[in-house]
């Protein structure tokens, strides 16, 4: 969902809002005395971090007007107007956002809506909205701390600005705001010891964050792709980390990223070093591709929950996942060719057959005009499913684009 989605710091305050912080809250009032919070909470980030600071970053005050411009800024330097209309496309096939959606608006106002805090690495500076509540300051301010520190031993826009490689950016996404939010406890609560939580626990508190984010009207009217790609970095990447710093004890996740959601959702895939295959597209006309890029692991899950409303089958469909490649074709954007590859052929044919189930409910509107088709391939020996999903007079359909597979990664 892009580099956006690391200056939404809302996630963060329901976590440590469960765990009791609130009545610790203080009112801080005017810029000095907010870099003196900055000043004192940072040996105790880098503490809970395990990385020293290299030096103390800015902190500034914002009001809510000047957090939307720098909102629309982002989101306009992250998506210019080609690759916004792709994706809008690519979610539109998938039905991941609704037809009349318009994605630019939706985001900047759900963004806007959401940011408690960010931090910017362009000016290596902390800004944190004058209108937000006294008892979230100390909440946000630990942090976008973390995010500072993050910033002085990995490039963050390098890693968030990825093109065209949406399963990776996501997969750093959770590892960035997964440390975040797990680091910034032990500064806020000493005796709070993350680490002790038990597997899974954050995910868990879905519930929680959704009951408070329900009442912003934003969020509440979101379609599911959005709130679940705001909540996942927080919650799914806090899990995450929390078993990294089990396994490997004094080790900095930084210096070796996961590659996948897959191996956020499965860490022992990430253990394993059992890293996605890589698919890239043969044949067709580039000049007839409007969007390139992939889903992953997690919004696999994602589409199958949004067609067939159920959470525990559609974690089991995405199970088994390896690698995907979609592209948005034809002159009005309104092709999709879809291709995963799967662990093993059990993994392939149970997608196949939800992804048929899920296409059937898609389409049920019965829309003249198009066809869709689910095949199972075997390509270099291993098991792929391809959706293709079209208008019937796309010229495509007798050409449709073929892939290569990488040698299996790990």
């Amino acid at each position: 969902m892009g580099r956006l989605i690391r200056s939404a710091a809302a996630g963060a305050i329901v976590v440590v809002a469960v765990l009791g912080c609130r009545e610790r809250a203080q009112a801080v009032q005017g810029e000095a005395e907010l870099k003196d919070m900055v000043h004192r909470m940072m040996p105790l980030v880098a503490e809970a971090a395990g990385l020293p600071f290299k030096h103390e970053p800015v902190v500034l005050r914002r009001s809510r007007a000047q957090v939307r411009d720098y909102v629309i800024h982002k989101f306009d330097e992250d998506l210019p107007p080609a690759d916004l209309a792709g994706l809008q496309s690519a979610l539109r096939l998938f039905g991941l956002i609704p037809d009349s959606l318009e994605l630019r608006p939706t985001m900047i106002d759900l963004l806007t809506e959401q940011i408690a805090g960010y931090y910017d690495p362009d000016s290596n500076a902390l800004y944190i909205p004058a209108d937000i509540e006294p008892f979230q300051l100390r909440v946000v301010v630990s942090h976008e701390l973390v995010h500072a520190l993050q910033d002085q031993y990995v490039r963050l826009d390098s890693i968030i600005t990825q093109r065209h490689a949406n399963d990776r950016r996501s997969a750093a996404q959770a590892i960035l705001e997964g440390q975040a939010t797990v680091a910034q406890i032990p500064v806020l609560m000493p005796e709070q010891k993350p680490d002790t939580l038990p597997p899974g626990w954050f995910w868990k508190q879905r519930s929680v964050m959704a009951a408070q984010q329900a009442q912003m009207k934003e969020f509440a009217r979101a379609p599911l792709w959005l709130r679940e790609g705001l909540v996942f970095p927080y919650l799914g990447g806090a899990d995450f980390n929390v078993w990294f710093r089990r396994k490997y004890f004094g080790r900095s996740i930084l210096d070796a990223m996961p590659s996948s959601t897959e191996q956020i959702l499965h860490p022992e895939r990430y253990a394993d070093r059992d890293e996605p295959t890589e698919l890239s597209f043969e044949g067709g006309r580039r000049g007839d591709v409007k969007w390139e890029d992939g889903l992953g692991e997690f919004e696999t899950r994602l589409l199958f929950q949004q067609h067939l409303g159920n959470e525990a089958e559609a974690m089991t469909l995405a199970s088994g996942w390896d690698g995907d490649r979609y592209q948005v074709l034809g002159p009005e954007a309104d092709a999709l060719v879809w291709y995963t590859v799967w662990d093993d052929a059990a993994a392939a044919g149970r997608f196949a057959g939800g992804l048929q189930r899920a296409w059937a409910k898609r389409r049920s509107d019965g829309r003249a005009g198009r066809r869709s088709e689910v095949k199972q391939l075997t390509v270099s020996g291993r098991p792929v499913v391809r959706l293709v999903d079209a208008p019937a007079s796309w010229a495509g359909w007798n050409a449709i684009p073929t892939i290569k597979l990488s040698a299996r990664g790990g």
